[in-house]
């Protein structure tokens, strides 16, 4: 089994109600960056959060109205990436997960990956690649000053539906420009909704009404014709000879038609940020067997990341039985002040199947729940520092997830 980490950065409140400041937050994670290339970690995932959330609690529709503090202080990857690199000898990095739909879309994300692996393959001893997590963005609001919006009341009504098919536009386009196509947006495939893009009758009907009424139709459309959300001319990005070796690209999207057209551009991997149920997950691994791009070579279930939050503990001075105990009390203390900052509400029903969904315990019972929940031959991707602001206890936690859990769940000890 492989093991990745992942850094959130977040500046809120932990359990102990303590909001470390940014320069605080930041020195932090590099020094857990470090520490985790020195203890073997495999890829250093960061979360990418643009825009403060903190401001978006005055907007009319804010996503996290109780989220005290910011998601995430990751705004541009990018640079986040090239110091990671810097302070690093053996540890790859990627984000998760980067949209593309803001920060100027996916012309300019493109163009971005491009010029930074430019720079990055100067150093023809470097072999370490970028992962670049991709998706429609953690929160809607963070697209929407880019544009991202209903224009018109047939977008309105169709929104939810439509806003993934702008993501699937905008996938089309970021990974032909990366493969180094010249396009304009008369080479991308245009958005027609029909009752497949629905998740109720209802809801189709009531689009289909609309469009109606709009559109001077007779009778309920069996498709509506949407258009092209990006209308531009040939381009092309530069630079343009760059290492295609030093980049691997993680889908952030459940949407099987997407994963599947995805593939038919370029390798592209996918992504389990979220508790997913198990059957998704082995659905997953059926399609891209069959989907994944030829360039890729074989599917294999490392491709897709899983998240994993860990609570571990093995501090001195207490019995294996305490050490269980005291994670336990860890992780609900910590997931409690996650749903308590998300809906201002605490739900016990859900802290339980979130711990369910963690490992928690001593080092011994951390190994037995990986053994147990997942497959050997997936791949980790460890969370440490969920609301844990305690940068010296997160750096323990991840030593002693790496030198006694990882060679007890491969077979080591």
């Amino acid at each position: 089994m492989d093991f990745d980490i992942f850094f959130s950065i977040s500046q809120t409140p932990d359990t102990s109600g303590r909001t470390p400041s940014e320069r605080e937050l930041l020195s932090s994670f590099f020094d857990q960056v470090e520490h985790a290339d020195e203890l073997g970690f495999g890829v250093g995932w960061v979360a990418q959060a643009p825009l403060s959330t903190e401001v978006l609690k005055r907007n009319s529709n804010p996503v996290v109205p109780h989220y005290p503090g910011e998601v995430g202080l990751c705004t541009d990857f990018f640079q986040v990436a090239r110091e990671m690199f810097s302070r690093t000898e053996r540890m790859e990095v990627g984000s998760a997960v980067m949209s593309i739909l803001a920060s100027g879309g996916p012309i300019a994300q493109a163009e971005r990956v491009g010029s930074f692996i430019s720079l990055h393959g100067l150093n023809p001893s470097e072999t370490r690649r970028l992962h670049i997590g991709f998706s429609a963005g953690r929160f809607e609001f963070m697209a929407r000053p880019y544009g991202i919006v209903p224009r018109d009341e047939l977008e309105e009504a169709s929104w939810p539906a439509l806003r993934g098919q702008i993501f699937a536009e905008a996938t089309e386009i970021f990974l032909r420009l990366l493969n180094g196509e010249v396009l304009s947006s008369g080479h991308v495939g245009s958005t027609v909704l029909s009752r497949s893009n629905f998740r109720t009758d209802e809801d189709w009907g009531e689009v289909q009404q609309v469009a109606m009424r709009l559109r001077g139709l007779e009778s309920e459309p069996d498709s509506i014709e949407m258009g092209n959300r990006y209308e531009f001319e040939e381009i092309k990005t530069i630079p343009q000879n760059w290492d295609m070796g030093l980049l691997n690209l993680v889908l952030g999207s459940h949407d099987q038609n997407l994963q599947v057209a995805a593939n038919r551009h370029r390798p592209v991997q996918v992504f389990n940020l979220s508790i997913t149920p198990p059957h998704v997950i082995e659905e997953t691994h059926e399609r891209m067997t069959e989907s994944y791009h030829k360039d890729g070579g074989r599917w294999e279930r490392g491709m897709m990341p899983r998240t994993v939050m860990v609570f571990v503990n093995d501090e001195e001075g207490l019995s294996p039985e305490e050490k269980d105990d005291a994670a336990m009390e860890e992780a609900k203390g910590a997931l409690s002040t996650y749903w308590n900052a998300l809906e201002g509400t605490i739900d016990p029903n859900k802290i339980a199947r979130a711990a369910d969904n963690a490992v928690i315990g001593n080092v011994d019972s951390v190994s037995k729940q990986i053994s147990e929940r997942f497959h050997s031959d997936d791949r980790l991707m460890c969370w440490f520092d969920f609301f844990n602001h305690d940068s010296e206890r997160v750096k323990r936690n991840m030593a002693a997830f790496m030198t006694k859990v990882v060679p007890r769940v491969n077979g080591g000890e």
